[in-house]
């Protein structure tokens, strides 16, 4: 029997080195980050930049999620009509919804639709491209655009980290959401007799629990790329693979990965009240100091979360609504997870002699009121 102990103990031992040894996967960028916060949670040449193909049109759906209404008519210029690759075959002079437009983009993944949003939007290809490479630069992702649909180009490129935090930028919007989540779509085709069917071609959305969302892209220089996402219970996780023959495999592997090992810990909500600081020469002693975002991450399992503050000793007045107070971390032994400010949830005047007269005037002229 102590032998037999031993052995399993060996084996169990063995089975946690083996967890918690860092693995590889079959694509030349890998990530995977936490939604909530954007912490890489793996990463494998997670900052090196490749050819990206068709997952270009997160960018370019967001963009005119941002610029233009779903309702709006956008029409095929000469430009979008014959496009290589993927298509919606859109006609010369045909006209869409741009809600229909985007759902042509992401599901059906047609190059076609993406020029003619493009158009639609800034005027021209190259234009658009200037206002994908801006929006990347706000994001602070490391990304090069020259298209709007993701056909090879020279420069044409982006890390897995930066097209994972993409993709988290586009799925705070509830439009995107909704779209990149749809496996079927019927779209109108218009001087035909039968509408447009559209499959989503992120097949994770039937074979992955919890699966949200995705763009998958392929092109021979770019090879098989995939961004994606998956939710369970609070905890969702954001991957992305470049240049990955496994794709759909690895995606699952890495979201494996994830909710083994980690679990959501949400310490304060946006708005939540969560201290109250002194000021200094105002009208009011104190002021509360508001959550400005809800303060979320993912934390390793077994792990025990705590908030910490970094307030100072006073406030001086004035102090105006919404002005920084400090900020709150979501921490766990020395390692910081996420951070939101604190903002004032009121305005504090400066107290000086004749507002305080003032004051004390109103107050007394309330006791003689009925």
């Amino acid at each position: 029997m102590r032998r037999i102990a031993i052995f399993v103990l060996v084996l169990l031992l063995l089975g946690v080195a083996r967890a918690s040894e860092p693995f590889t996967v079959a694509a030349k960028g890998a990530v995977l980050i936490d939604g909530a916060s954007g912490r890489v949670l793996f990463g494998q040449n997670e900052n090196a930049q490749y050819p990206m193909a068709s997952t270009t049109k997160v960018m370019t759906t967001l963009l005119a999620l941002e610029n233009a209404s779903l309702d709006e008519q956008v029409t095929a210029g000469k430009n979008a009509y014959g496009v290589t690759g993927t298509s919606l075959y859109l006609s010369e002079g045909e006209t869409l919804s741009m809600e229909h437009m985007l759902y042509g983009l992401m599901l059906r993944s047609g190059n076609d639709a993406a020029v003619a949003v493009a158009e639609h939007i800034a005027g021209s290809v190259p234009a658009f491209a200037e206002m994908m490479n801006q929006k990347a630069k706000e994001l602070n992702i490391d990304a090069h655009f020259v298209n709007p649909h993701g056909l090879d180009a020279d420069g044409h490129q982006i890390s897995a980290l930066g097209l994972a935090l993409l993709f988290r930028e586009a799925m705070k919007n509830p439009a995107f959401r909704t779209i990149t989540a749809t496996q079927r779509k019927v779209i109108p085709w218009v001087g035909n007799d039968y509408s447009r069917v559209l499959e989503n071609k992120n097949k994770l959305l039937k074979t992955y629990e919890g699966a949200t969302g995705g763009k998958t892209g392929y092109t021979g220089k770019a090879g098989r790329c995939l961004v994606f996402s998956a939710k369970r219970g609070e905890l969702e996780l954001i991957g992305a693979v470049l240049n990955c023959p496994t794709w759909f495999d690895t995606a699952t592997e890495l979201l494996d990965y994830g909710f083994e090992n980690f679990k959501a810990e949400t310490a304060l909500q946006k708005g939540q009240p969560v201290a109250t600081l002194p000021v200094r020469g105002g009208m009011q002693p104190t002021v509360e100091a508001l959550a400005e975002e809800a303060l979320s991450a993912a934390v390793p399992v077994g792990s025990e979360a705590s908030v910490g503050l970094s307030l100072p000793a006073f406030a001086q007045a004035p102090v105006v609504t919404g002005q920084p107070l400090g900020s709150a971390a979501l921490v766990s032994g020395r390692r910081e997870y996420a951070r939101c400010a604190l903002l004032a949830a009121s305005d504090v005047e400066v107290r000086d002699f004749t507002q305080s007269l003032r004051r004390l005037l109103r107050r007394w002229l309330l006791l003689f009121e009925e």
